[in-house]
């Protein structure tokens, strides 16, 4: 059995939408929801880790048929508790084991999530997961970034990614295992800083290619973002979509 901690509960799933508030910003939601309510079409979509349904929530305003995963009570409370999240069929459980009833026309998994799974295992079950829920020809959607191995400095093994007057954030990188953790670290008023850290494990594309393949899915597409350009040497994140033998 493969044991996934829940780092969303609790004030993290209170302050999520705000710590994430560019995520919600229509230019991110949009193109994100066009493409998937395409694949979907007359069919049904599955989110795995739904969150608090940035995704999941104007996806079935489109008139698409929802239904989600995600392992953290506390964030699928602050789901039901927007405009149409009661409506929504949001199972509690790990996406790399739990099933529910029937098939989907697509699959979706966005925003880096693949990697809170920080084991090669609890990734190919997740693959595995996926396929399991698709009808024939259905697709699984992943969207994360590309490791930033190339930005490390010599000799060392931490990335910054946001640097504020009184927060600052970084990720570490362990080349041999391909662990990270995201780093946070706050100052408070009274000089002393508070950290918290959460673990990942980045994978590459190809990795990605290989998982699928081993769950009986065959690569369709690859972009760089979800506006479709093209994937290159130079991205810093990737849109893929594998598909289910028809």
């Amino acid at each position: 059995m493969i044991e996934l901690t829940d780092h969303f509960s609790g004030s993290a799933a209170a302050r999520y939408d705000q710590s994430s508030s560019e995520m919600f910003a229509p230019e991110k939601v949009d193109p994100v929801v066009d493409m998937l309510a395409d694949l979907a079409g007359t069919g049904r979509a599955l989110e795995f880790a739904s969150g608090t349904g940035r995704i999941a929530l104007p996806l079935a305003a489109r008139g698409i048929p929802v239904s989600g995963i995600d392992l953290s009570p506390d964030m699928t409370a602050e789901l039901r508790a927007k405009p149409g999240g009661q409506d929504l069929d949001i199972t509690i459980g790990d996406i790399a084991s739990t099933r529910i009833d029937g098939d989907f026309r697509v699959v979706y998994l966005v925003f880096n999530t693949i990697g809170n799974l920080t084991s090669q295992d609890a990734q190919v079950a997740c693959f595995e997961n996926a396929a399991a829920h698709l009808e024939p020809g259905g697709c699984f959607v992943i969207e994360n970034g590309v490791p930033d191995l190339r930005l490390i400095p010599p000799g060392q093994n931490a990335v910054p990614f946001a640097i504020g007057p009184r927060k600052f954030a970084f990720d570490l990188y362990d080349c041999a295992t391909q662990q990270m953790s995201s780093n946070y670290v706050t100052m408070n008023d009274d000089g002393t800083a508070s950290q918290k850290s959460i673990p990942f494990r980045y994978t590459w594309p190809a990795e990605l290619d290989l998982m699928a393949r081993l769950a009986g899915m065959t690569l369709r597409n690859r972009w760089e973002d979800w506006a479709g350009t093209p994937f290159t040497h130079e991205s810093r994140s990737h849109v893929s979509i594998w598909q289910k033998p028809t």
